[in-house]
């Protein structure tokens, strides 16, 4: 006789799951020329002229304005390069980034 018993088949592949993601946002200042802001949004974020001029203005409106949302570690990249780019001209224009929620 066969040894086929009806035993429950384990799935023994490890579940994968989505990194997770993290939100890119523009904080308003004062003093950054909006020109400029809306060069680095078109650089760094690959927006188009009208995209860029409509995240500045919201940001200038708001406080604040979630420019988009990527990996932990492309986020943190693309926030730190745009930062940089204003320090490097003087300006305290500030992008950091936080956990999206799930």
């Amino acid at each position: 006789m066969s040894d086929t018993t009806n035993k429950p088949r384990i799935d023994t592949r490890p579940k994968t799951q989505r990194p997770r993601l993290h939100k890119v946002i523009l904080l308003n200042d004062d003093y950054t020329p909006r020109e400029f802001v809306v060069v680095v949004l078109k650089g760094e974020f690959r927006m188009s002229e009208d995209q860029a001029y409509r995240v500045m203005m919201t940001a200038h409106r708001r406080g604040v304005c979630v420019i988009a949302v990527y990996p932990k570690e492309v986020a943190e990249t693309k926030a730190t390069r745009a930062t940089d780019a204003a320090r490097k001209l003087g300006y305290p224009l500030l992008f950091t980034t936080e956990p999206e929620e799930t």
